[in-house]
C-alpha cells in the first residue's frame, strides 16, 4: 500500500501547481448559482488535459453540471467540486478551493484507477449557496452506481465529522392596501405586517429546543417614507438537525407570519424556495482512514467542543450513498470566517494554496487506501447491492 500512496502523492505533486492556478482563476472570476459557465468549463479542460477523463456535460439538465470518469474498476468513488460564488461577496465560501482540490485528487488517482479497481468520477455539481444542485442531481440519478462520495470543505477548524445541518427556505409575501401616510386610517400596512412576525419569532424562540436557528430577513417592505407599504417580502430560513424537524418548526413559524397577516388586515402568500438542505450522514468507515491520512500530512483535528457547522447539499448526497465532509482550516480570526471578504481572500491566498495542497492529497491517499482495504471495499460495494 506504501508505494501505491507514494505513486499517488508524486502524481499530485507534479499537477499542483495546475490544480492552484485552476482555484486562482476561479477565485477570480466568482460565478453566481447555476451561472458558473467559465467555472465549470474551466474544471472540465483541467480535468481532460491528463487525458485519463471522459466528461458527460449538462447532466441533471443542468447547463454547468457535469460527471467526469477514469477508470474501469467495479468500486466507483466520486469526488464532488462545487462551483458558485456567494453574491457580493465572490468565493467567501472557498468552492475554488473545494474544485480545485477535488480535481487535484482525480488527477493523482486517475493513473491507478485500474491497478486500484477503481473508476474514479468527478461530480460538479453547482448552486450548493442557492438552488441545493446536488439535491437535482441525486433525485435524476446522476449519483446512482457510486459507492462513496467525498469532499473537504474550508473553515476556521480542522474537523473530520463535522455536524452539518439541514435546513429549508420559504419566501412570505406580505399585499396590504397603500396610500399617504397623512391619511393612514385608510390603509393596509403591509411593512407593520413584517413587524408583527419578526416580534413573534423573537418570543418564539423562547420555547424552541437548543441549536434550532430561525433566520429571517426583510427583502422588501415599501419605497417612500410617506406611503404606506402594500408590498412586503420576507425570507426565511429554519436550520435543525433533521429535515423532518425543520418541517416541524416551521408549522409554528409559519402562524408566526399568519399573525402578521392578522394584525394588520393584509393578505399572505406562502411560498417554498427550492433550496433544500437535508442533514448529514458520515460514513463511519471512512472518516478514520481520511483523518490518519490527513494528519500523515500535517493536519490536527482538535477535539473542539463545538463542532456544529451550517449547511450543506452534500447531506443530500449522504442519504443516498456513503459519503464524508471533513472541514479542514484556514488560518483566520474567528470573525473572519466562512461567508465574509476576507475568507475570499484567503481563498485566493497562501491559506487557500495549503488547503487545495492538503486537502486534494488527503482524499487522493483516502480513496486509494480505501481501494485496496477489502474490508470497506467490500463493505461498500455491498451495502450498493442491498439498496
Amino acid at each position: 500500500m506504501s508505494d501505491t500512496k507514494g505513486r499517488v502523492k508524486r502524481e499530485y505533486e507534479k499537477n499542483l501547481d495546475l490544480v492552484t492556478g485552476l482555484s486562482h482563476r476561479i477565485n477570480a472570476n466568482p460565478e453566481l448559482a447555476f451561472e458558473e459557465y467559465e467555472t465549470s468549463a474551466a474544471i472540465v479542460a483541467a480535468l481532460e488535459s491528463g487525458g485519463e477523463f471522459t466528461v458527460e456535460k449538462g447532466v441533471a439538465d443542468l447547463t454547468t453540471a457535469f460527471v467526469a470518469s477514469a477508470g474501469s474498476g467495479d468500486l466507483v468513488f466520486g469526488v464532488c467540486a462545487e462551483m458558485d460564488a456567494l453574491p457580493g461577496i465572490g468565493h467567501g465560501c472557498g468552492h475554488n478551493v473545494i474544485a480545485a482540490s477535488a480535481v487535484g485528487a482525480a488527477l493523482a488517482l486517475a493513473p491507478f484507477a485500474d491497478e486500484l479497481g477503481l473508476t474514479v468520477r468527478v461530480f460538479g455539481t453547482p448552486a450548493e449557496e442557492s438552488g441545493t444542485g446536488k439535491e437535482i442531481m441525486v433525485n435524476r440519478g446522476v449519483f446512482d452506481g457510486t459507492h462513496a462520495a467525498i469532499m473537504v470543505h474550508p473553515s476556521l477548524k480542522d474537523v473530520v465529522t463535522p455536524q452539518l445541518r439541514a435546513s429549508r427556505s420559504w419566501r412570505i409575501t406580505y399585499t396590504g392596501r397603500g396610500g399617504h401616510a397623512s391619511r393612514p386610517w385608510s390603509a393596509l400596512n403591509a411593512a407593520d405586517a413584517t413587524v408583527v412576525a419578526q416580534t413573534a419569532i423573537g418570543l418564539l424562540r423562547q420555547q424552541l429546543r437548543d441549536g434550532i436557528r430561525v433566520h429571517h430577513v426583510v427583502k422588501e417592505a415599501g419605497s417612500a417614507v410617506n406611503v404606506i407599504a402594500d408590498h412586503a417580502v420576507v425570507d426565511c430560513m429554519i436550520r435543525c438537525d433533521t429535515i423532518d424537524e425543520v418541517d416541524e418548526v416551521w408549522e409554528r413559524v409559519r402562524r408566526c407570519f399568519d399573525a402578521g397577516a392578522i394584525a394588520t388586515g393584509a393578505g399572505v402568500e406562502f411560498t417554498s424556495l427550492p433550496s433544500i438542505y437535508r442533514e448529514f450522514r458520515h460514513d463511519q468507515d471512512l472518516a478514520p482512514v481520511f483523518e490518519s491520512n490527513a494528519k500523515a500530512i500535517g493536519r490536527t483535528f482538535p477535539d473542539y467542543p463545538d463542532k456544529m457547522f451550517g449547511s450543506t447539499d452534500m447531506g443530500n448526497v449522504s442519504l443516498r450513498i456513503p459519503a464524508l465532509h471533513p472541514m479542514l482550516s484556514f488560518d483566520l480570526p474567528t470573525e473572519e470566517g466562512n461567508h465574509t471578504a476576507a475568507f475570499a481572500a484567503a481563498a485566493a491566498g497562501p491559506d487557500g494554496d495549503r488547503f487545495v495542497h492538503d486537502a486534494g492529497l488527503a482524499m487522493a491517499l483516502t480513496i486509494a487506501e480505501v481501494a485496496q482495504s477489502e474490508p470497506i471495499r467490500a463493505g461498500l460495494i455491498a451495502r450498493a447491492a442491498n439498496g
